[in-house]
């Protein structure tokens, strides 16, 4: 108690956020045993009856699972393969800039993408991409080229995807990685400039392996959403054409469980995506602490 009196501040904040925690996030998980029974709303969770696993059952011998997966996982790889080292090199590039004002004009321009909705965003792309009124037919256009119905071809649809994603995020995701290179100690850059180490070495040799435990907690986190795919975006950028590349797990379950009800077999679906996620990062957080020997990791 006298810990408590003393650190009385700490303990307050510390307490809204485990009550918040505990409600939001932990409160609802009993929920989660409507995957294993066949839930009725008028029943209620625990007077509808148990099936087991008969909604995974239902989800490994669907037809479009398979093809659900394939399209989830590889726009996720092609995330994590482009979009997660984008705000890494932004942070690196801009911690080179000298002139503070140019800096934070940079800084200003890319966070702002961010605030803005998918909603707004996904409109401002199908009209860039427009191939009539479009800005990128006019460019095309000037150079004698043909205009090209982009969100009307199955084949580009993961690259505007992630393409957006970059745009929208990037300057938001370099935040913590810039916050990480303005604590590295100083000292270390001046006694690489009197050893004669240029930019771009102390770049590799300084700044990069000084960042590297924030990139490797980033990544792992990252891999927890490894079979989640960012819903907003994908629903108001998908459209009949695009749909054999684009439908993805969770706009399956906007169809299946919203606007079917069947809330049951959603929550199955749900819960497989959790435990993918939980098995990513147990063992991306255990690639990186061998890697790192031990210095690096979740835990």
């Amino acid at each position: 108690m006298r810990t408590i009196r003393k650190h009385g501040e700490l303990f307050s904040l510390f307490l809204f956020s485990f009550l918040f925690f505990f409600i939001f996030k932990y409160g609802p998980l009993y929920g989660v045993i409507i995957a294993f029974k066949d839930f009725k709303v008028v029943d209620g969770i625990w007077g509808s009856p148990w099936v087991g696993f008969q909604h995974f059952q239902e989800l490994f011998q669907n037809s479009d699972f398979y093809r659900l997966l394939k399209n989830t996982l590889l726009l996720n790889l092609y995330l994590l393969l482009f979009a997660f080292p984008a705000p890494i090199i932004l942070a690196l590039l801009l911690n080179e800039v000298r002139s503070r004002y140019f800096q934070r004009f940079i800084q200003m321009t890319m966070y702002l993408p961010h605030f803005v909705s998918w909603v707004i965003m996904s409109g401002l792309i199908i009209y860039f991409l427009s191939p009539t009124t479009g800005v990128l037919a006019e460019i095309v256009g000037w150079f004698g080229g043909k205009p090209v119905f982009y969100m009307g071809k199955k084949e580009y649809f993961r690259s505007i995807v992630v393409i957006s994603a970059i745009l929208k995020d990037l300057g938001w995701g370099s935040i913590i990685y810039f916050a990480a290179l303005t604590g590295i100690n100083p000292e270390l850059q001046e006694s690489a400039i009197i050893d004669g180490a240029n930019r771009w070495q102390r770049m590799i040799k300084i700044n990069i392996p000084s960042i590297m435990p924030t990139i490797s907690i980033m990544f792992i986190l990252s891999l927890g959403g490894f079979l989640s795919a960012n819903f907003e975006q994908i629903i108001n950028l998908l459209n009949p054409v695009t749909f054999e590349t684009g439908d993805v797990i969770d706009t399956y379950v906007y169809r299946v469980g919203l606007q079917q009800f069947q809330y049951s077999y959603t929550a199955a679906i749900g819960l497989f995506k959790s435990l993918v996620g939980l098995l990513l990062i147990l063992g991306a957080n255990l690639l990186v602490r061998k890697a790192s020997r031990g210095e690096s990791g979740l835990w």
